[in-house]
């Protein structure tokens, strides 16, 4: 490929304007220390919490011993310029009309949540004619709306747990529910959300109102959805290839400490002690196979590109999809990079992969446009 022909300019996207702002400033560090300096020049892009892009070179140095990226209060403010090839702009120069400080040839979105991960960012970058890694407009958008992806998904026959949705203009009582889903044991959590922001579990009517408030904090749609007790939390990484060739990781089990319940934010991020990672899953060989195939079904049908991991709910013989990420976590704990290191891709190569891809894919969306 002529890219690898020399080293590559890579904008490392993070931050952002969503409550997983902290989240991706971890996944950040460690993607920026999985990215071989021989082959990539890297460059850092924050997103600050108010949305305004700042240049954070300085004082990130290599980030190989940072457990998040910075975003300084005094870092340059850029902005992306449609149709400028990658190219970003100084905010507060003195010349009339900014001037460009950097042209990339790949970005890196390290982005989580809204504003980010739900398509609004990759239809920028596609605005920009950068080539750029992950899912494009319609899969983050579908993906991250968690109502949308599980009504393509039911209608496409694939099981999910039974859910309803509300919103501010339409809300419903504990009771409605209960008879809509016929189980009192509930999870409410905001459609437009990940890291399990704003999840809780409701078995009373006094729980459901305060797990809907909690979940109306971080959008103005909320799913409420029967609680599957019991059953295994398991998690498939999937990766495109530049060909276009889709694979799933070896499958991993998350299993929350007792304290927390269920895996919520507190045990993936803030609790060492929150949840074990199992890898493999305990599975049968036929189950994994399954499971397996499942996930990649689900990144075709929902448009997704690039990356995903894929959750599923496994009680006894019952498989549920659970959710899927276009942008997962890549700190030190999260599955989507562990699971492809036990399937014997180091992160480095997961690096160079996703990266393949998105010129791929780049090159393809060009090719239509001059047709």
């Amino acid at each position: 490929m002529v890219w690898e022909r020399r080293k590559i300019t890579v904008g490392l996207l993070f931050g952002g304007r969503s409550a997983e702002h902290d989240v991706s400033r971890a996944s950040a560090a460690n993607i920026l220390r999985a990215l071989n300096p021989d082959r990539y020049e890297v460059s850092l892009i924050g997103i600050a919490k108010d949305g305004r892009c700042h240049i954070c070179d300085a004082g990130n140095g290599a980030g190989a011993g940072a457990a998040a990226l910075t975003i300084p209060d005094a870092a340059p403010q850029i902005a992306l310029i449609p149709g400028g090839r990658g190219g970003f702009v100084r905010c507060d120069s003195d010349e009339p009309g900014g001037s460009a400080i950097a042209r990339f040839d790949v970005v890196f979105p390290v982005l989580h949540g809204p504003n980010g991960e739900d398509g609004t960012v990759q239809g920028a970058l596609e605005l920009a004619d950068v080539p750029f890694v992950g899912s494009a407009v319609t899969g983050s958008a579908i993906a991250m709306d968690k109502d949308v992806a599980k009504r393509l998904m039911r209608d496409a026959g694939l099981p999910v747990v039974p859910f309803i949705t509300t919103t501010h203009l339409s809300p419903i009582d504990y009771s409605a529910a209960v008879a809509a889903l016929g189980t009192s044991d509930l999870f409410v959590k905001p459609a437009n959300m990940g890291s399990s922001v704003g999840v809780s579990r409701a078995r009373s009517a006094e729980e459901f109102a305060a797990s809907c408030e909690l979940a109306f904090r971080y959008d103005h749609k909320i799913l409420v959805e029967q609680a599957v007790s019991e059953a295994c939390e398991i998690e498939c990484s999937v990766l495109e290839e530049a060909s276009g060739h889709v694979h799933a990781s070896p499958l991993g089990e998350i299993v929350p400490a007792s304290k927390h319940g269920f895996y919520s934010y507190q045990a993936k991020y803030l609790d060492a002690d929150g949840a074990a990672l199992l890898i493999p899953a305990e599975l049968s060989p036929p189950q994994a196979r399954r499971l397996q195939e499942l996930g990649v079904e689900v990144f075709r049908l929902l448009g997704c590109a690039g990356l995903a991991r894929i959750d599923f709910f496994v009680k006894a013989g019952d498989i549920f999809v659970n959710e899927v990420n276009t942008l997962p976590g890549f700190t030190s704990i999260s599955m989507y990079p562990k699971l492809w290191e036990a399937g014997g891709l180091s992160q480095t190569d997961l690096m160079y992969r996703l990266i393949a891809h998105a010129f791929a894919r780049h090159a393809r969306r060009r090719a239509l446009s001059s047709e």
